[in-house]
């Protein structure tokens, strides 16, 4: 029997670049998933959340974002790694303590409305969010919102929010990704100095950063009022990743550290494990906190990322 994904999902098939499988366990065969490969690289993106897992350059011996070997496809929950997309709130909702923490964009299903093939060879794909009463109880706007996923050379992610309602509202978002690196207390950040933030690992103190972010411990910080690039420096996989921004004026640095990765259960087991909670460090383009974005009636408002990798000599 041919499913309704399978028929939905046939027409953005692309012949030894792009196809769909379910991955996962559950009553219903698990969840779906674009996978691609191209000449730039793989890649696999779940159509629940519209959620990108993986990306692995050619010529780059680990992948450069970072997904947790202990994650399990299940509908409705979240996927630990990846670029999770968090919409229309970040973090805990302002007024609603039971509603999902970063929104229920990472955990509803998304439609695939087109993919296509580049004069570049890099692989495209768009889609939507779809619409659902329970989407309807915990955000009354009407809106349309979109994901552009370009795999080439770099990573392209765009995510769009149009307001399609009679009144402006407020959103706070990020593209949470995690990335792959050698080992946390051997990396460093640059591209923050002098930016402001919030520190939530300290109760939510407020300070500004001096010089280059190194890890030692817990680190959970809010930058904001930042457009700046950032670079995740890496001496032992000889790489820098170069994350540039547009429409983010927010960027949040995370790592849980041992003891809470713990807690989590699906980090992996730390610095044994190859998937553990060592190899990945979070720094995501987010508009966060003071820098929540106001959408009018009939506008729309794009955060739009690039990653690149660079080989050090």
């Amino acid at each position: 029997m041919i499913s309704f994904y399978d028929s939905h999902l046939a027409p953005f098939t692309i012949d030894n670049q792009l196809s769909f499988s379910q991955q996962g366990s559950s009553d219903d065969g698990g969840l779906w998933v674009a996978n691609i490969r191209n000449a730039h690289g793989t890649a696999s993106i779940c159509l629940q959340g519209a959620h990108l897992m993986h990306w692995h350059p050619a010529g780059q011996s680990t992948p450069v974002v970072w997904l947790s070997q202990a994650t399990k496809l299940i509908s409705g929950k979240s996927i630990r790694g990846g670029v999770p997309v968090c919409w229309p709130w970040f973090g805990a909702h302002a007024t609603e303590a039971n509603f999902p923490a970063h929104g229920f964009a990472r955990t509803v299903p998304w439609q695939v409305v087109s993919s296509r093939t580049l004069d570049d060879g890099s692989t495209e794909m768009a889609f939507t969010l779809q619409a659902s009463e329970d989407y309807r109880a915990q955000w009354p706007h009407d809106s349309q919102v979109s994901l552009l996923v370009n795999v080439g050379q770099t990573l392209k992610m765009a995510l769009t929010t149009r307001n399609t309602d009679s009144t402006a509202f407020n959103i706070t978002e990020a593209l949470h990704t995690y990335f792959h690196i050698s080992d946390i207390g051997h990396i460093r950040v640059t591209g923050l100095d002098n930016a402001a933030y919030m520190d939530k690992a300290a109760g939510g103190v407020r300070g500004q950063q001096t010089g280059d972010i190194t890890f030692n411990q817990e680190f959970d910080r809010v930058y904001v009022n930042s457009s700046s690039p950032c670079v995740i420096e890496d001496a032992a996989l000889k790489r820098r990743i170069h994350i540039n921004k547009i429409g983010s004026q927010s960027t949040v640095v995370w790592t849980p550290w041992q003891d809470k990765a713990d807690k989590m259960g699906d980090m992996g087991a730390g610095s044994t494990a190859q998937d553990g909670w060592r190899k990945m460090v979070c720094v995501e383009s987010a508009n966060a906190l003071e820098n929540a974005v106001t959408i009018a009636a009939g506008k729309s408002h794009t955060l739009a990322v690039e990653y690149s990798v660079h080989n050090l000599a």
